[in-house]
């Protein structure tokens, strides 16, 4: 079911729910029901899932238990349809089958955090603690300390992880990371190496995203040197960063003119074996461009075209445009070739500026050499303005 449900073959999910009762002789589980129940909402086919549910009420007689109520909520939550989960959540509670667990109030108070109703969602769970007894989870202190940091309410956010550890749960470290991400976002740095701190003092290993989310935090604040000091820790202890990682130091070395360390980090990572995407080079490149170093920039366009990736659209056509306006006609005529190569199609305004660059240096016969080669390589699609 799963397979076809991947191949938006929806109808095809029913159908195999329906061949259970005759190849088995017996009525599909509730089990089988909720996953057909799951696959049709994720999936965002509601209506279906609609009639399915009815179906199994009416024609099977299987009245739904937790697991599908939770379904249900999950549903309305993600569609911001907060009054219709909690009528899911009334029935419930008088179902005989079932009654609401800690997956329900973790869902329900995502919903109302992601709403902005935050006194509401601290209501619920309290409700969840004194009247059903139910303790909460890592995960469920995070959804609350995760909606007040989102609701730019970071120091709440901490109160409640404090409240956390008062009672017996100890933080974990997508708990840490959460907080710390949210003090990030204000731009808290040193509350930020506080939380990080802390986290390490009660021997919890920080991972990837983790470290990445301090070393932005540095970034941002103009500390590349501490960022890159977090980069050599992560490496001691094991801790493999990520291309998100290695992206945001280089644009933290690009933003405070560091362009060389930079050019230095590309060159270096890829011969470690570290091989970083198109946006890597683009966050240098694009650097570049805006400062004017048009003879470096040439050189790491040279380079990216060699590794196989091309510049984004704007900056290829910024670039050629820069270096006519620089009279710089055979270097721009060299990166058009090696552009237009990888399938980059110039805008007319970018190759027109050259030709009338090549044409005023009284260079004829090689602007006839391009035009041709232009039209060869774009099958027609460019016109001569």
């Amino acid at each position: 079911m799963k397979h076809f449900s991947n191949c938006s073959l929806h109808e095809r999910v029913l159908e195999m729910f329906h061949k259970i009762h005759p190849i088995t002789r017996e009525k599909p589980s509730l089990k089988a029901i909720s996953t057909c129940l799951n696959l049709l909402i994720e999936s965002n086919q509601v209506d279906l899932a609609q009639n399915f549910l009815k179906y199994s009420n009416q024609h099977l007689r299987l009245k739904p238990n937790t697991c599908i109520f939770n379904i249900l909520i999950k549903h309305h939550c993600k569609r911001g349809t907060l009054e219709s989960a909690f009528e899911v959540l009334k029935e419930m509670k008088k179902s005989q089958m079932s009654y609401p667990n800690l997956i329900t109030y973790s869902t329900l108070i995502d919903g109302l955090c992601k709403n902005g109703r935050f006194r509401e969602a601290i209501e619920l769970f309290e409700e969840m603690v004194s009247k059903d007894q139910i303790l909460p989870d890592a995960l469920t202190y995070n959804v609350l300390i995760d909606g007040f940091c989102h609701g730019g309410k970071v120091d709440r956010a901490k109160k409640i992880m404090e409240f956390m550890k008062n009672n017996g749960c100890n933080p974990n470290v997508f708990n840490y990371t959460t907080l710390m991400n949210g003090f990030c976002k204000e731009g808290k740095l040193q509350e930020a190496k506080e939380v990080f701190d802390e986290m390490k003092n009660f021997h919890l290993k920080p991972d990837t995203i983790g470290y990445t989310t301090l070393i932005n935090c540095f970034c941002r604040a103009g500390g590349v040197d501490e960022a890159l000091e977090l980069l050599k820790e992560m490496k001691e202890r094991g801790c493999k960063a990520d291309i998100v990682t290695f992206n945001i130091i280089l644009g933290g070395l690009c933003r405070e003119g560091r362009i060389e360390e930079a050019l230095g980090m590309l060159e270096k990572l890829w011969y470690d074996g570290i091989y970083l995407n198109k946006a890597s080079y683009r966050i240098v490149l694009n650097f570049l461009c805006q400062k004017g170093e048009l003879e470096k920039a040439i050189e790491l366009l040279r380079l990216m075209l060699c590794r196989g990736f091309l510049p984004h659209y704007a900056t290829s056509n910024e670039l050629l445009v820069r270096l006519c306006k620089a009279g710089m006609a055979e270097d721009a005529a060299i990166a058009l070739f090696g552009l237009v190569e990888m399938g980059f199609k110039p805008e007319s305004d970018s190759w027109a500026l050259l030709v009338e660059l090549i044409c005023r240096g009284r260079k004829l016969l090689f602007a006839f050499v391009l035009l041709d080669e232009l039209v060869i390589k774009e099958s027609g699609t460019i016109q001569v303005p």
